[in-house]
């Protein structure tokens, strides 16, 4: 055993100095990209402020009302939603100010409380529309449902309606939002508005960090992506699409009803039936038909933040960790098959960047790991001679990456905390420095999953259906719109 205590110590030695090497770099090279990304967020908002914002007031949704407006189709698909899609349906009728506009909530036969409490709404601006196939199928499918209800709703009417509206069941949506839709539709052929997580004071750490990702993710990344001519994905509520667009890609949908059939799924649209994400694969559809997209950040009135969508997000662990593996399955895996690599140099370089969400979330894994094995090396060159006398485990160039990255780590904590505290205050804002482990600890559970999941779809043995999670409406003041829980 003690002839065998040199070999052991090389071979730890080399192993642990291999391991820094490659994780010193991925994360040299992962945040350089986000460091690009700021670079172009900051450059863009500088030059508006210089220059735009001197010539002309900013743009509030009272100022964009116009004396016609269009008519709303607004899609809301629910399966299994009895909880929370009554409260969700009376809230929005009672505070959407705007009258020109038809709710369209797609239900399945085997979810009679679901049917149940929409009927009990009694609204006439409210339309269930009952999927032919029992639940869940995809939320798309359900979608797609939607639209050929739209349809025959035009021609029972004769009028087209000017845009179609996202939104689930469990959303809080902002009483001026069809407005800003109204305005900016068909100059843009999607509209995508912020989404903010509801602060859930049982849940500062698995919710919480929803609302530290969105806050940067909806005033920066969607921002950004739309300044560098690439497609702006749809986050799948708060997002309106023209018609007409919708329209054609519906066209160029191409399979018959018979062949949706014997999949399982109902009469073709345009909403991708076979996708888990098919939000997020509509923004490069709209754009392959040159269509543009575009996150729209506006105030409201004396309102200290913008006009968005509000909604509870998972609060345990499990929740959280099936809703992110469906998303990077979706996006990363299922979504690579479907759309491969669409567009010019920005829509790659942006997808690219969607799609390393599973190597970064390995990364993370990886650097928590070399922290405690090099704990471990501190502790073996203290309590053996032999490892003492080991040469050092970073080199120059390693070191360097190594300070290097703990700059990006600190610019990275500095960023997630301004975001949030910009639209959620100080409080929440200091939250989010340590609320950023929570993050990396599901992101990294959610990768291993998602790999799971896609591979049993691979192999045929999982079908993609609608893995929903729990949704929670909050209590509310009929008068005020919820804030929190």
């Amino acid at each position: 055993m003690e002839d065998s205590g040199p070999i052991l110590l090389a071979f730890w030695h080399i192993s642990l100095r291999e391991l820094l090497f490659v994780i010193a770099l991925g994360v040299t090279l992962s945040g350089l990209d986000d460091l690009f990304i700021d670079a172009v967020y900051f450059t863009r908002t500088l030059w508006r402020r210089l220059t735009i914002y001197t010539r002309h007031d900013r743009a509030s949704a009272e100022s964009l009302r116009r004396f016609d407006p269009g008519p709303i189709a607004i899609f809301i698909p629910a399966w299994d939603e009895a909880a929370v899609i009554g409260a969700m349906l009376r809230f929005s009728l009672t505070h959407l100010d705007y009258d020109r506009y038809r709710i369209f909530v797609g239900l399945y036969p085997n979810d009679p409380e679901g049917r149940a409490a929409v009927a009990a709404v009694g609204d006439h601006r409210v339309q269930a529309v009952l999927c032919r196939r029992p639940g869940p199928t995809t939320k798309a499918d359900c979608l797609n449902r939607l639209w050929h209800a739209m349809l025959a709703r035009e021609a029972l009417v004769g009028e087209r309606y000017k845009a179609v509206v996202l939104h689930d069941a469990e959303d809080v949506i902002h009483p001026q939002e069809l407005w800003i839709y109204d305005a900016l539709i068909p100059r843009l052929a999607m509209v995508q508005l912020p989404v903010l997580p509801l602060p859930d004071t049982g849940s500062r750490w698995i919710s919480g960090h929803y609302a530290d990702e969105f806050a940067e993710n909806h005033t920066k990344d969607m921002v950004v992506r739309e300044a560098l001519g690439a497609a702006v994905p749809s986050a799948g509520v708060a997002c309106a699409i023209d018609r007409a667009a919708l329209g054609m890609i519906a066209d160029r949908a191409g399979a018959d009803a018979a062949s949706h059939d014997s999949t399982g799924y109902d009469r073709p649209g345009p909403f991708n039936a076979a996708s888990l994400t098919e939000d997020y694969e509509l923004g490069y559809r709209i754009k392959a038909l040159g269509g543009r997209g575009a996150l729209v950040r506006l105030r409201s009135g004396d309102e200290p933040v913008v006009v968005a969508t509000r909604e509870h997000f998972p609060d345990n662990f499990d929740a959280a960790l099936r809703q992110k593996s469906r998303w990077l399955v979706g996006i990363a895996l299922s979504g690579w098959d479907r759309i491969g690599w669409p567009g010019g140099l920005a829509d790659r370089y942006l997808l690219l960047r969607d799609r390393k969400s599973l190597l970064a979330a390995l990364l993370t894994l990886l650097a928590y790991l070399a922290a405690v094995m090099v704990l471990i090396d501190i502790w073996l060159r203290q309590a053996y001679p032999m490892a003492a006398a080991l040469p050092p485990l970073a080199g120059r160039l390693v070191t360097a990456m190594l300070w290097f990255n703990a700059a990006l780590l600190a610019w990275r904590l500095l960023m997630r905390a301004a975001f949030t505290a910009h639209a959620y205050g100080p409080i929440e804002g200091i939250r989010a420095i340590p609320r950023a482990l929570t993050s990396n600890v599901i992101n990294a559970a959610a990768a291993w999953s998602a790999a799971r999941r896609y591979h049993a779809i691979v192999r045929g043995n999982r079908a993609q259906t609608w893995d929903k999670t729990e949704h929670r409406f909050p209590p509310y003041d009929p008068r005020t719109p919820p804030t929190s829980q």
